[in-house]
């Protein structure tokens, strides 16, 4: 189906421009030209930061119930253009349309959500052994905020920390994955409709050769990042002095399903959280543990449930379970995990080993018996596949779990109380779904440990990140 490429542009001081060099994007499953972006040059950077921080000194003064109103009515606008954003990322990013529109409304509700808290910023007042002292402790915005968002949820990821900044008082410079610049420069259209001050929220593309000069400017106050480990390791290296942080790392992600477990409502869990947007998510499960007794049975679940997605061009046909990857890296990259986990001793029970051709179109897969040496189930594929071993004690299992770098979300399917109480309280993760393979809700804490980043977003915390304390003592009595 032949759609007419979507012209992106620079958005700073509430300006659209264009010029330059330019990027393009294509559609991963057709091939097909869908996006151009003009790439920032140094100056460009310059400008949109220059601009952040005009803002800022207005910005930050202005009541939480006036910023408040204006992330409600950005949401509010995205909702209007529904279509034109879902479009963009599945065309762009690969990921079925009815989950792009799903990713819309979840953008919709954080800048509600976030329009709340920005009236709920509050300080306290702090005893003094005398009267003749009133201590105050206020909450400040910290000031211009870098956003370096990743592709794979290129809508909802932008907006945790434009809800976050723009609540706090913050100003910000988004620089969008230059796979996906069409959802950034519509959500930039979204922002001028909405009545944003110019210059409060400011938009430039590019690689990461952008980000690095955005993250490294003197005058960003915080950085806030999502991506890849590699990535954020390299960005961590190039901020300006002591500039705070925010950075969500992803990581290799694990299941652990006891033998009280639901298993049907596991297996269902496993094929959603494995497999849905292609595997590309951070706290996509990427390893499975099975206790003993149950293993032949949710194995063949799991493998009968892998095989009835249907994959295939998630805007042509909306309804597809798993759309294509998003670039030949990440189908590469897949291939060889479950390649490496078979010449290990594992069985493929679902899926292909070899690529598909016709577009970045990957069979979802399901090894089992993967041994825990393997690729696929101690580093995050960041694919459509998936490892299955079996364990004979959970005292084994969360060894297994633990024991693989970062820290970003683990899942527990079982029924007894007591199982979830021990196993919840030893797994060392940000986030942990027990029954559910839905770890994050906006209105509670999400972030990761180890090497999985620090920082936290969602909930009251994701606003208070982008905040600063000051202590007023004042001696009022002489």
């Amino acid at each position: 189906m032949s759609t007419r490429p979507l012209s992106c542009a620079t958005f700073v001081a509430g300006e659209f421009r264009t010029g330059g060099a330019v990027l393009e994007r294509h559609n991963p499953a057709t091939g097909e030209l869908v996006a151009t972006a003009p790439v920032a040059d140094a100056g460009t950077v310059e400008e949109a930061v220059r601009a952040a921080t005009e803002a800022f000194g207005s910005w930050s003064r202005t009541s939480g119930f006036e910023r408040g109103r204006l992330l409600r009515e950005l949401g509010r606008v995205a909702l209007t253009r529904l279509e034109d954003l879902a479009t963009a990322m599945t065309l762009e990013q690969g990921k079925p349309l009815d989950e792009a529109r799903g990713e819309v409304r979840k953008f919709a509700q954080a800048m509600r959500y976030y329009g709340e808290e920005a009236e709920r910023v509050e300080g306290r007042t702090v005893p003094n052994e005398s009267d003749d002292f009133l201590s105050v402790v206020v909450h400040e915005p910290v000031g211009p905020v870098a956003a370096i968002t990743p592709w794979n949820y290129p809508v909802e990821l932008v907006g945790w920390k434009l809800g976050g900044a723009l609540g706090a008082g913050c100003t910000i410079v988004v620089k969008p994955s230059e796979y996906t610049p069409g959802p950034a420069h519509l959500l930039a259209e979204c922002v001028q409709e909405a009545g944003f001050p110019p210059g409060v929220v400011n938009v430039v593309h590019g690689d990461g050769e952008v980000g690095a000069a955005l993250a490294g400017h003197p005058d960003v106050a915080k950085v806030a990042f999502t991506g890849s480990a590699t990535t954020g390791a390299a960005l961590f290296r190039t901020v300006h002095g002591v500039t705070p942080l925010t950075m969500e790392l992803g990581g290799s992600c694990p299941m652990i399903v006891s033998r009280h477990a639901d298993l049907d409502l596991a297996v269902a869990g496993a094929a959603r959280r494995s497999f849905r947007n292609a595997g590309q998510i951070c706290i996509a499960i990427n390893r499975i543990y099975v206790e003993e007794p149950v293993y032949e049975e949710f194995l063949a679940g799991l493998a009968a449930a892998t095989t009835a997605l249907r994959v295939g061009d998630g805007y042509a046909d909306p309804t597809v379970d798993v759309g294509p990857v998003t670039m030949a890296e990440i189908r590469d990259r897949t291939h060889r995990h479950v390649a490496d986990a078979l010449d290990r001793g594992g069985v493929l029970v679902a899926g292909e080993a070899e690529a598909d051709t016709g577009g970045l179109f990957v069979t979802p897969a399901v090894v089992a018996g993967a041994p825990a040496s393997s690729l696929l189930m101690s580093e995050e594929t960041f694919g459509p596949a998936v490892g299955v071993a079996p364990f004979t004690s959970m005292d084994e299992a969360v060894k297994h779990a633990n024991a693989v770098p970062g820290g970003l979300a683990a899942y527990l399917f079982t029924e007894r109380l007591a199982e979830t109480v021990d196993v919840a309280r030893s797994l060392d993760f940000g986030n942990v779904g027990v029954n559910t393979v839905d770890a994050g809700i906006i209105n509670a804490p999400y972030g990761g440990r180890r090497e999985s980043g620090f920082g936290l977003e969602h909930g009251p915390e994701g606003l208070h990140g982008y905040l600063q304390l000051k202590h007023v003592r004042v001696r009022h009595r002489h």
